[in-house]
Parts: C-alpha cells; structure tokens; sequence
C-alpha cells in the first residue's frame, strides 16, 4: 500500500459517506456505530479507542477495504 486513503484523523461519515464499501469492515471490527449520530463528528480514532478496537489494524482493514484487497 503505497499512501493511504483513509486515516484515523477522518471522521466514521465521512468514511462511509465516500468509501461505503468500509461499512462491512467497520461491523467486523465491532464499531457497530457507523450510522449513528456520533459517527457524523467523531473520528476513526476515538470511535476505536472508545470500543476498545485496535486503531491501526482497522485503519489498515479500511484501507485495503478501499484498494479492494479485503477478504
């Protein structure tokens, strides 16, 4: 992966919103937020942290969610 499109600074709805296909990566890692009002202000970052996700795992998930490299 040579840049990334998403990182854990972007906001959950904007994520979704551009990139829908990360919905299903979201809900595998247990951030079951992805439509819920604090999904529209908070960031990757504090959503993880908040459900005791592993931040840079599912950035990296997310990213290659995108680059269509997911399982």
């Amino acid at each position: 992966m040579a840049t990334e499109t998403i990182s854990k600074e972007m906001t959950i709805g904007e994520v979704v919103r551009e990139h829908p296909e990360t919905v299903r990566v979201f809900l595998a890692h247990g951030l079951m937020c992805v439509g819920c009002a604090a999904a529209r202000f908070e960031n990757i970052l504090q959503g993880a942290t908040a459900h005791g996700i592993d931040v840079d795992v599912l950035v990296t998930d997310l990213n290659a969610a995108v680059e269509g490299e997911a399982q």
